[in-house]
């Protein structure tokens, strides 16, 4: 067994938090596959080693706790009266795949250490239930936050019956996504390009308006050679003008969210196989948090948005944003495009703020991740 699966009392944490460490650092192993489902790390310890270890495989597959009895199975390991680390609560009822909690009922394990319990009405404290009734000690809390930071898009989806949305723009350093006369290609390196299909990937959908559809004819689709999937694209279109040769409508899936679209115009795009929902406000434009339920009944955890000025502000200023990802280039472009279209702000109290959570070069550029605080 090698020295880092070990515990070594003379660390700063605790065994309970370096086991669970353990376990968050293989979560981050998942694939973009995972999802719907979170992303969880499981490793299973006894006499202060670890005997095996596993995370969540892709959707329809092995739990991270299933992963980890097999792996132990494979090692020649016994389970009982080992501990368990998970960074979420066992699953407890049937979907795709058996009870996780039944499991490692079978398997006599003494105590199993979570991070979380899982939101998810189907669970929601069931796994800890089952796990009790049968006599096994049960500890939750441990590295909590860290956990929820692992799936942003599942907790949002569970908790707040929306999405995780994240607007990516590019921009010079005084702000500016394009020129007065609307061109943009290219403002950011190569590089940084590359890097923006990546965060595209990891997204369960790509979002984007009519506005940049027509303007800039885009596919949205991620054009990595190591690609693993590609979003469902979406497209906010309330008159439906999108343009049955549009690029966003070859290849893939493409759902669009229309507000006053004629039957033909639907009709038409039924026939290309595109999806089209109808979510009409009150101003026959295209309601927003209606879009956003519909986006989380159909499962979708995380939204990657590459719009305009108009559709980013919309969401912004209706709260739907949960985070910027801004790629600035070492350049200025004077009067142009700018990537927010808000509503006047009178007052610096009023002003919408951010946490930087990373800044990091990429290429000549910097990429920088900021959280809504408000």
């Amino acid at each position: 067994m090698s020295e880092s699966n070990t515990f070594d009392s003379r660390s700063s944490l605790t065994g309970h938090e370096f086991f669970m460490r353990h376990a968050l650092d293989l979560a981050k192993n998942c694939s973009v596959l995972t999802s719907p489902n979170p992303k969880v790390g499981c490793v299973i310890v006894k006499d202060g080693q670890i005997i095996g270890e596993g995370f969540t495989q892709p959707a329809g597959q092995n739990h991270a706790e299933i992963q980890a009895l097999a792996d132990a199975a494979r090692r020649g390991a016994d389970c009982e009266g080992a501990t368990v680390y998970v960074t979420l609560e066992p699953c407890a009822h049937y979907g795709k795949t058996p009870p996780c909690a039944d499991a490692l009922v079978r398997a006599k394990v003494s105590c199993v250490v979570a991070a979380m319990e899982d939101p998810n009405r189907l669970v929601a404290g069931k796994g800890f239930g089952k796990l009790e009734a049968a006599g096994i000690r049960v500890i939750c809390g441990v590295l909590a936050r860290e956990a929820r930071e692992m799936n942003p898009g599942f907790f949002s989806r569970i908790e707040r019956g929306r999405p995780w949305v994240r607007i990516k723009v590019a921009a010079s350093l005084d702000g500016k996504t394009a020129l007065s006369n609307g061109e943009s290609q290219w403002i950011t390196s190569e590089k940084a390009r590359e890097d923006g299909h990546r965060w595209r990937m990891r997204a369960d959908a790509v979002m984007t308006g009519i506005g940049t559809v027509i303007r800039d004819n885009p596919t949205l689709n991620v054009r990595l050679p190591d690609v693993v999937r590609q979003p469902v694209r979406i497209v906010v279109d309330s008159q439906l003008k999108t343009p049955l040769d549009a690029r966003v409508l070859e290849k893939g899936m493409t759902w669009i969210f229309s507000a006053n679209a004629s039957p033909y115009k639907i009709s038409a795009m039924q026939e290309k196989g595109i999806q089209v929902f109808s979510a009409i406000n009150n101003t026959g434009r295209v309601d927003l948090a209606d879009m956003m339920r519909i986006l989380a009944e159909k499962e979708i955890n995380e939204v990657h948005v590459e719009a305009g000025a108009t559709l980013n502000g919309a969401l912004l200023q209706a709260g739907f944003v949960d985070e910027m990802l801004i790629y600035l280039a070492p350049c200025f472009l004077g009067s142009g495009k700018n990537m927010l279209s808000l509503n006047h702000i009178d007052r610096l109290a009023d002003k919408i703020s951010l946490d930087f959570r990373e800044i990091v070069p990429v290429g000549n550029d910097l990429r920088i991740l900021a959280r809504l605080t408000q």
